[in-house]
């Protein structure tokens, strides 16, 4: 067995320099570190071992002491409560973390909204958000990207240890909820350096062995990048190594996490080429066990069946015994749901005597064999095949198809699948998408063929659809500027000015996601499969009646809106609005609209025109006011009492009478 090491693994500068920096401190005086310095507790215990003591708190820390900040960095809180309880500060922040703070501090301080990208509960990314402020959003996921508001203005960032393909998909995702959207790449180079090594090593190796502490986010990342292209193990020690492991194997790679010091390396090497030299000598374990060697394909009947494993009677001194992982795909599964007393069986040996003297079988791996000639041609036809969802594992799903395959999570869906154990026990309809049996790798998608029906109703709903059709679709998702429909796979855009005649703030005041709605095709370009959709087109207009109800010269009551420099709009119903010019408003001359009216009042003015066609209706105050006035004038003309004409002669003689009575 060949062991290679990838060219890039173990400390990167700001752990070393970390390291260093603690090393030269508690040389001089007393230390503790804030939190663990590296993730790693060998190295953690080694510390310790020379006087460094972990606190988790502040408060825990002395004054006589140096608080070395770890290599993850803190919050500016923490610096400020060392000063204030006069503690010495040794900050060992590695610096693409405190490139990654200042961005942060810096975007927050130019009213940008800071979105940190990663491990919301990683002590990096609860430092940067420290930082950024108390606005500061951390998110994981697209998804997460795609349920953020519109933003005027946005900066994004990483957590150094980020999977810069992860974070390009969330950057263009962003783009779609700003104006302004302004990009730190954050991404240690030396973690993408790491991680590209040992993919590389991956794809080249039957086995891969990733040395790491369990809680390092970098060494974690590493070994799923790895397990994407091969058998993967994620080790602490090299004590945790396993023979099995290396059955069969030709070639093994080793690489280790940013956190892990060259002696663990230097351990774990050591220990697998002596698993080599020892493991593999095919000769010494052949001797007196010609018709029992290692990959021999024996039939026998299950004998005995126990919770964890299970004999089988193979015509041999002693019987052969399938531990429970080696039975079937599926990890987690119970001896009696595979297998029954009485069935004859096919195995592999994969050790030809244990220390209780039995063989040790394999039937997992005879069932890969015998599946392999039909996966190839599975992988050359791309014919659609079924198959259970047995386990749910980091990352993706594990079918059993013969093999174990393993169904990437992004290739499950045509969206982000947030809860992975929604498919256990599910059947999947799946297509081979890349094989290799020397390393057992079996990689399956469902989504290519979701998205080639999803291709094929678009390419259908292209040809067919016309503008005035009316669809029916769902809302899948929202912006400030409108909603996107799902017809039938084709995505549609139904602007906010098209959903309803009368003004909307926010497309959320008429819809939400999940929706189900009725709309009418506006525009289709068919060679870009850009649709335009309306909701208010399928309703009558407010203004097809206009004219007849706000004739000229009539008099209309409404609500001022809108206020702008020219004028007042007043709404007269839903979907139709009025302008008062400011010459309008009053008799008086005014500088300001504000100076007689305000957003909410109630008005009465007069039409002085009304253009429908133009959508357009004229209104005056001034007019109304004065025919208001001159309509007050006339009834008052009306009712008030007819006065008796009297000529010079009336008088006379009613003056007359009045002395002749006299």
């Amino acid at each position: 067995m060949i062991v290679k090491r990838a060219e890039k693994a173990g400390f990167c500068f700001g752990v070393k320099r970390a390291l260093d920096m603690a090393e030269r401190t508690v040389e001089t005086s007393a230390a503790v570190s804030l939190g663990p310095l590296i993730h790693n507790q060998q190295v953690v215990k080694r510390l310790e071992g020379r006087g460094i003591q972990v606190v988790n708190a502040l408060e825990e820390a002395k004054a006589e002491q140096a608080l070395i900040i770890r290599s993850h960095g803190v919050a500016p809180g923490a610096y400020q409560e060392a000063e204030k309880r006069g503690i010495k500060v040794v900050d060992a922040t590695c610096p693409f973390v405190q490139k990654a703070q200042h961005l942060a501090a810096e975007s927050a301080q130019m009213g940008q909204q800071v979105i940190v990208v990663g491990d919301k509960l990683h002590p990096e990314v609860q430092g940067i958000l420290g930082w950024a402020g108390e606005n500061a959003i951390p998110i994981q996921t697209v998804e997460e990207a795609r349920n953020l508001p519109f933003y005027p203005q946005l900066a994004v960032l990483a957590q150094t240890t980020q999977l810069a393909e992860s974070f390009t998909e969330i950057v263009e995702e962003l783009k779609n909820h700003t104006e302004q959207l302004t990009v730190h790449d954050t991404i240690c180079n030396a973690t993408a350096e790491r991680q590209k090594a040992a993919r590389e090593l991956a794809e080249t190796v039957d086995v891969m062995i990733v040395v790491g502490g369990r809680d390092s986010a970098n060494t974690r990342k590493l070994a799923s990048i790895c397990a994407e292209r091969t058998q993967t193990y994620h080790i602490e020690t090299a004590d945790e190594l396993e023979q099995v492991w290396f059955v069969g194997v030709k070639c093994a790679g080793l690489t280790a996490g940013a956190s892990t010091p060259d002696w663990i390396i230097e351990e774990v090497l050591r220990k697998m080429s002596e698993m080599n030299d020892d493991g593999m000598d095919m000769a010494s374990w052949d001797a007196g066990f010609q018709e029992l060697h290692l990959g021999a394909q024996v039939t026998g009947k299950v004998v005995k069946i126990t919770n964890d494993e299970i004999f089988v009677d193979i015509g041999w001194k002693s019987e052969g015994v399938i531990p429970l992982n080696e039975l079937k795909a599926a990890r987690q599964t119970r001896p009696e749901e595979a297998v029954s007393i009485g069935d004859e069986i096919t195995a592999v040996v994969i050790r030809v005597e244990n220390s209780e003297g039995h063989t040790v079988l394999s039937k997992r791996k005879a069932d890969e064999a015998n599946s392999q000639e039909r996966l190839k041609q599975l992988a050359a036809s791309k014919e659609e095949i079924q198959a259970v969802v047995v386990e749910v594992v980091k990352g993706g799903l594990v079918v059993d198809v013969g093999m174990r395959g393993f169904v990437p999570a992004s290739q499950i869906q045509l969206g982000y699948v947030e809860d992975l154990n929604q498919f256990l026990g599910q059947t999947l309809r799946l297509r081979l998408i890349e094989f290799d049996p020397g390393k057992r790798k079996v990689i399956l998608s469902q989504k290519s063929i979701l998205e080639e029906e999803k291709a094929a109703k678009r390419k259908h709903l292209l040809e067919t659809l016309q503008e005035g059709d009316v669809v029916s679709g769902v809302v899948r998702r929202m912006a400030d500027f409108g909603v996107f429909v799902d017809i039938d796979g084709l995505d549609g855009l139904l602007h906010i000015s098209d959903m309803a005649y009368s003004r909307l703030k926010h497309p959320s005041e008429l819809l939400k996601v999940g929706d189900n709605v009725e709309v009418q095709v506006l525009k289709l370009d068919q060679a870009t499969g850009k649709l335009s959709l309306g909701l208010k087109q399928l309703k009558e207009s407010p203004w097809d009646q206009a004219a007849q109800k706000y004739p000229l010269g009539s008099l209309v009551t409404g609500k001022v809106v809108r206020i702008v420099t020219f004028g007042a709009f007043v709404q007269l119903e839903d979907g139709v609005d009025g302008l008062i010019h400011i010459s309008q408003i009053s008799d008086r001359r005014i500088n300001k609209v504000e100076e007689v009216l305000k957003v909410g009042d109630m008005v009465s003015a007069k039409v002085i025109e009304c253009k429908p066609e133009a959508k357009r209706i004229s209104l005056s105050i001034r007019e109304g006011i004065a025919e208001a006035d001159k309509a007050q004038d006339e009834k008052a003309m009306a009712e008030q009492p007819e006065i008796r004409s009297m000529t010079i002669g009336d008088v006379v003689n009613e003056k007359l009478s009045a002395e002749n009575k006299e």
